[in-house]
C-alpha cells in the first residue's frame, strides 16, 4: 500500500511548466494545508492537555526527527527561550545525526533506531519529561525507537505525522496525524508536509506557552531582551501598562529585563 506522502503528485509534466505554472501549482496544494491541520486539532488538544501538567511539575518537552523533520523540530525548540524566556534546556530539539545534521544531510543517521535513545539518554531523559517525535513518513527508526524508549520510562509521547496507521504513530500515546495529501513533487516531504509539521509545532508550543504563563492579553511579556527591536517593543509594552513615557520606560525594562518584572516594579512602587 503506498503511503500517502509518497502517492503520486496530482501535477505532471513539471519541467515543462513556466515559472508562473510552476509558482501557482505550489500554492494550489499549500491551500490545502490549513484544512489539514484544522482537521488534526482535536488531536492536537490531547496532546497538548497531556504535556501541560509534565512542563508544570518541571517536565521538559523534546523534539525528535531526522531531516527536515529534525531541523524543524530544532528551530521550534530555539525559538521558545527567547520568545517566552523559558530557560535553555526546557524545550530541546534532536536530530538524527547529530547538530552537523542540521546543514548537511547525514546518510543513513535516520535508520538507526537506537541513536534516539542514547541521544535522550544524554540529557538524562525522566518520567516526567514529554517526547514528540516528528516524522512526515511515520516509519523513521530514530523516531520510533526514541518514542518507544520514552514510553517504557513513562514519559508522555506524541507524534506529528503525515500518514494514517504509521509506525510512529502507534509509538506515541497521543499521534497527530496531518494529512496534507500528495507533494508537488512527488515525495518531496519538504514542501506541504513540511508546512503542515511547522503549523502544528507553532501551535503546539505556543498553546503549551500560554497555558504556562508565560503570556498576558496578547503579549510576550517573558521574552528575552536580545536585540533593539525588542528592546524598542518591550519599551512600548512597559509605557501602555505604566503610563510612562518611553525614555522612563525603556530605563525600567532594562533595569529589571523583562516587560513583567518591569511592570511589577513599577505596580508595587505605585500602588
Amino acid at each position: 500500500m503506498t503511503m500517502l506522502t509518497e502517492s503520486e503528485s496530482l501535477h505532471d509534466g513539471l519541467e515543462f511548466l513556466s515559472s508562473i505554472e510552476i509558482l501557482r501549482g505550489i500554492n494550489q496544494e499549500d491551500h490545502k494545508v490549513s484544512k489539514a491541520t484544522e482537521a488534526a486539532i482535536p488531536a492536537l488538544e490531547s496532546l497538548v492537555e497531556s504535556i501541560l501538567p509534565q512542563m508544570r511539575a518541571g517536565g521538559r518537552l523534546f523534539y525528535i526527527g531526522a531531516g527536515t523533520s529534525g531541523r524543524l523540530g530544532i528551530v521550534d525548540a530555539s525559538e521558545c527561550p527567547p520568545t517566552f524566556g523559558v530557560e535553555q534546556g526546557k524545550v530541546i530539539g534532536l536530530i538524527a545525526g547529530g547538530d552537523g545534521a542540521i546543514r548537511k544531510a547525514v546518510e543513513l543517521a535516520e535508520d538507526d533506531e537506537n541513536q534516539a535513545i542514547f541521544d535522550l539518554q544524554a540529557y538524562g531523559l525522566r518520567s516526567n519529561d514529554s517526547v514528540v517525535g516528528i516524522a512526515a513518513s511515520g516509519r523513521t527508526p530514530y523516531v520510533i525507537g526514541g518514542l518507544k524508549a520514552a514510553r517504557s520510562l513513562g514519559c508522555v509521547t506524541g507524534a506529528i505525522v503525515c500518514n494514517t496507521g504509521s509506525l510512529v504513530a502507534e509509538s506515541a500515546e497521543f499521534p497527530v496525524e496531518v494529512l496534507v495529501g500528495p507533494e508537488f513533487i512527488t515525495g518531496s516531504t519538504r514542501m506541504k508536509s513540511g508546512t503542515a509539521q511547522k503549523l502544528i509545532l507553532n501551535m503546539l508550543s505556543t498553546a503549551l506557552m500560554i497555558r504556562l504563563g508565560h503570556v498576558q492579553g496578547n503579549q510576550m511579556v517573558d521574552m528575552h531582551l536580545s536585540n533593539i527591536k525588542l528592546v524598542e517593543r518591550g519599551t512600548r509594552m512597559v509605557s501602555e501598562q505604566s503610563g510612562l513615557e518611553a525614555n522612563k520606560a525603556r530605563e525600567l525594562l532594562l533595569t529589571y529585563g523583562s516587560v513583567r518584572k518591569a511592570v511589577e516594579a513599577w505596580n508595587s512602587q505605585n500602588p
